[in-house]
């Protein structure tokens, strides 16, 4: 196969990888707590006689590092992040971490997220409340406190997601390792009524969206024009032997 091919092809894989993560973060701009994937590209080199050809790989997925902006609800379960940390839940996949501050209360006290899953304190220990004391008052640091006396706390908790992160769920990252908990962090804290939002820029999102179609539809050009001059070159071969 001509080389040319080789190439083209692997800018549509390539191309193909980004159209979907682009398609995920727009179905999810509406998203509490959803972090948009980036994928990043290298080139490939690979020998060819005296000349180099150049592939594009098939690229790794990260986390867009940007914050989404709060929005006030007044929800006494409802917790924002100020800074650069994560909240973190109990899940069948391990733990997990999350922007998503929408937590409810059990008829058990349990603290748990919108999926049911344990919310876990700076230990990594569920969050146990007293039912019948109502919604808890939340301090900065994330001290959860009912009838004037402290009864736990929300864990913030620090960590970076590799390349080709595994999600959980559309807000949750999976933590393939133990996140560290932020303790006497000046630099965070919980806002207490308010949440986090997706931090997709819908309007950069569709222009993405828009350049990766033209560029897919450039790249399967290029490849019907290749596949039209090797036909070409085996007539014309054939037609002289």
């Amino acid at each position: 196969m001509d080389q040319g091919l080789y190439v083209s092809l692997s800018s549509q894989i390539a191309l193909e990888r980004r159209l979907q993560t682009i398609a995920h973060n727009v179905a999810n701009i509406g998203t509490t707590g959803f972090r948009a994937g980036v994928v990043r590209f290298q080139e490939v080199l690979e020998g060819v006689k005296t000349a180099d050809t150049s592939f594009v790989s098939q690229g790794e997925s990260f986390l867009s590092p940007n914050a989404g902006g709060l929005t006030e609800t007044g929800g006494k379960l409802d917790f924002a992040i100020q800074g650069d940390a994560w909240f973190s839940v109990q899940t069948p996949a391990g733990q997990v971490v999350t922007k998503d501050g929408r937590f409810k209360m059990l008829e058990s006290g349990d603290l748990v997220s919108m999926d049911g899953h344990p919310v876990l304190d700076p230990g990594g220990a569920p969050i146990q409340l007293n039912p019948a004391a109502g919604p808890p008052q939340a301090t900065a640091s994330g001290q959860l406190r009912q009838n004037g006396a402290t009864v736990g706390a929300v864990g913030l908790f620090s960590y970076q997601p590799g390349a080709d992160f595994e999600r959980y769920g559309n807000s949750g990252i999976v933590a393939v390792t133990a996140p560290e908990p932020l303790v006497d962090n000046s630099d965070v804290g919980v806002i207490q009524g308010h949440l986090e939002q997706s931090n997709v820029n819908a309007v950069g999102e569709m222009a993405r969206l828009i350049n990766v179609h033209r560029s897919f539809d450039n790249v399967a050009t290029s490849i019907r024009e290749t596949e039209s001059s090797l036909k070409e070159a085996i007539r014309v071969l054939g037609a002289r032997s």
